[in-house]
Formats: C-alpha cells, structure tokens, sequence
C-alpha cells in the first residue's frame, strides 16, 4: 500500500522559475502541509490549478497566476478529470492505495466522485475544519 499527500498549491508564488517543491511560497498552511506529507506519506505530489499533478521534484516551471477558488464548476470538473488521468498515469490509483488530501475543497469536490469506483481510499483529515483548526489540527500532529 503507498500512502499519497496531495497538496493544493498556494496564491504566492517565488519570481523565477523553480522546482515546484520550493515554486510556492512558504504560507503557514503549505509550509505545515508540506512537512505533514513529507514526514507521514510514501509519496507526495502537488495539486496546481494550471498544472494539475505536479511531483514536487519535478523539472522547474514558470510562476504563474491561478487558483480554483471562485471557479465554475465546469472548470474544476475538467481539471479534475485531467488530474484522474495523471494519478491514473502514476499508478497511484491502484488496488490498497491511499490518497489524502491536504487541500481545500475545490481541489477535490469534483476530483473525488472520479475516484469511487476505483480501489484506493480516500482520505480528508480536515474536511469541514476553518482555517484556523486546519493550522491547530497540522501543529498537533507534526
């Protein structure tokens, strides 16, 4: 079984182009996400709002402007669809895989109906928490 953090990326984003691992600015929600997935994943990718799944060692990509906050729902159905298929591509949707999201609700509201019919677990450890308690919630368990 191989554990997957999926990481929503952040507004703030470095001036030049790097790897996407160190491209989004240190927030205190990536930066305590960020050391969750690395300590207590098998692996661990980067959810883009252009780029889809992005592997945070990946080759360097060019700041840009995006999120999926605010977004129509037929845009996050089709980037939802495109990050099945890279998850898919990855070989992280098979049979005993785990895939948590460390991300807001518009980055897996329409990626997660995807996911039923396939064997992997889904998991949200701070569905339905504010901000706030998403940071309490990370401090507690680093």
């Amino acid at each position: 079984m191989t554990e997957v953090g999926l990481l929503s990326c952040t507004k703030s984003k470095r001036e030049q182009a790097a790897e996407p691992a160190d491209l989004y600015m240190p927030s205190t929600f990536f930066q305590k996400a960020r050391e969750y997935v690395e300590a207590n994943h098998d692996r661990w990718y980067i959810l883009s709002a252009k780029h889809h799944l992005l592997d945070p060692a990946g080759p360097p990509i060019e700041p840009y402007d995006g999120t999926l906050s605010g977004t129509r729902v037929a845009r996050k159905r089709e980037w939802a669809k495109t990050v099945y298929g890279q998850l898919e591509a990855e070989g992280l949707l098979g049979d005993g895989n785990r895939l948590v999201f460390h991300a807001g609700r518009d980055y897996y509201s329409e990626l997660i109906p995807l996911l039923e019919d396939k064997p992997v677990d889904v998991e949200i450890p701070t569905d339905g928490l504010k901000f706030g308690e998403t940071l309490a919630w990370y401090n507690e368990h680093l």
